[in-house]
Formats: C-alpha cells, structure tokens, sequence
C-alpha cells in the first residue's frame, strides 16, 4: 500500500514540477511578461485567496519532496529475501535464492528428472518447498517424487538447520523422446 502511496505521490510531484518548469520557460523566453509576473506576486503578498492557494500548493510540494528525500536516505531492508536466525555467536541470514539452490541440487540428484525449478516460501512451521520437474517417463513418478521430496527436505535441514514443512513435487511433462535421425546418403 505504501509503494503504492508513494507511487501516487511521485505521479503527482513530477507533475507539479513539470508544470513550474513549462511557466519558467514560458517567462524566460518573454511568452509571460514581467508585468503578468509582477501582478501574480503582487497578489500572492496582498490577496489573501491567492496566498493561500499559492501558501497550499507550496506545502503540498514541500510535504512531498520531504516525504521522497527520507525515502533516499532511509536505511531500509536488504531489498534479497532471507531468513534470518540468531545464534549464541550472532545473526545468520540465508537468502532464499540460497535454499532454492539447495533444493534445486538435492532435486537433481533423483535419477529420472529434468528441467528442474524450485520456489520457496517461509512458513511459521518450516519452509514451505515447491519443485516443479519433467521426467524421463521410464520411472514410477510416485517412487520419483517421494525420493526426490525426502532428498530435499533431508539436505536442506542438513545444511542450513532450518526445518521444512513439507515439500511439493509438480510434475509439469513427461520428456518427449526425440525421433531417431537418419541421415541421406548421397550417390
């Protein structure tokens, strides 16, 4: 909701300032004359609509540049995904791309399977693992997915310590077989 906000805020801030710039050009190249300028600031010291129009507008812009100035120099999180663990020496943050690759090679090791890909979520109850694969089609796919499951649940508790919920097998395809080629002889 707040990248949103800010979104908003952005859309309307660039406008803001596209619009000052456009009467700044229009003054510079004579299209408003001094006269036309001098009125408006006239009116800003001693017309009390115009001043509070003008005293709102300037704010608003304030607020905002304000608001986009501690965004920048906000010390914000690590922008990787991790999980994070405290241990009696200090923090150990794995980053989930780190857990995915782990899965990925204990995946791998099942014989059969190709084409792997790994997602994974964190869970108050462990890691939450989805392989998606394509297999060969000449092994038993029940036999396949619980060797590769109990292979990935067992490294990636092995490796990182962190305990895993439960592990998902997607088989996406069976492996097409290509057709045998033959080649033309030539006489």
């Amino acid at each position: 909701m707040i990248k949103v906000l800010d979104r908003l805020l952005l859309l309307l801030f660039s406008f803001v300032i596209l619009i000052a710039s456009v009467i700044l050009l229009f003054a510079a190249f004579g299209l408003i004359s001094f006269e036309q300028a001098g009125t408006f600031a006239h009116n800003v010291y001693y017309n009390m609509d115009t001043a509070i129009g003008f005293i709102v507008v300037t704010l608003i812009v304030a607020l905002i540049s304000i608001r986009f100035i501690y965004i920048s120099v906000r010390r914000g999180k690590a922008s990787v995904p991790s999980i994070d663990q405290r241990t009696e020496f200090g923090d150990i943050r794995i980053s989930l791309d780190t857990v995915e690759n782990l899965a990925l090679k204990a995946a791998g090791r099942t014989r059969g399977v190709k084409d792997l890909r790994a997602r994974v979520k964190v869970n108050q109850s462990g890691l939450e693992i989805v392989i998606r694969s394509i297999v060969d089609g000449e092994s038993s796919i029940p036999q396949l997915t619980e060797e590769m499951q109990a292979n990935v649940k067992r490294h990636i508790e092995d490796i990182t310590g962190i305990p895993v919920a439960f592990v998902s097998v997607f088989i996406a395809n069976v492996q097409q077989q290509s057709a045998p080629s033959f080649k033309s002889r030539v006489e």
